[in-house]
């Protein structure tokens, strides 16, 4: 079908193209880093019932390292406060790729004279979680 579609329509559908894989990769980074968070709070909430004085182990790399309960909370306080950040960063992300599309793929109707064309190629209306 591309074929057939003018150079604008084409470059529109490649640009939509373009925006679904990045929204894919959004989707996929930000599940990662929920998970990450996820384990971290826990990681966290587990680490209050531990005793002041118990012997703590932290990973680097492939060793582990004696590390006391402060600094073990301490870093991973940090860690929750940096993925969150993270997180936050990217649903807004998320939210400008779906806007851009959703704009783009409009474009694209309107030039192809509204008979849905785009929807076929472009792998339907939305490329969030899941989609095509």
């Amino acid at each position: 079908m591309q074929g057939n579609l003018p150079p604008e329509a084409q470059e529109k559908l490649e640009q939509l193209q373009d925006l679904q894989d990045t929204a894919q990769q959004v989707a996929t980074q930000k599940n990662q880093t929920e998970s990450s968070l996820n384990d971290s709070q826990n990681a966290l909430e587990t680490l209050e019932d531990v005793d002041e004085d118990t012997t703590m182990y932290r990973e680097a790399g492939e060793l582990l390292i004696e590390t006391d309960r402060e600094t073990a909370e301490d870093e991973l306080s940090e860690k929750v406060d940096s993925l969150e950040v993270r997180l936050e960063t990217l649903k807004k992300q998320e939210e400008r790729v779906q806007t851009q599309f959703e704009e783009l793929q409009q474009e694209l109707q309107q030039m192809l004279g509204g008979a849905g064309g785009p929807a076929g190629p472009a792998g339907g209306p939305s490329p969030g979680p899941g989609g095509a």
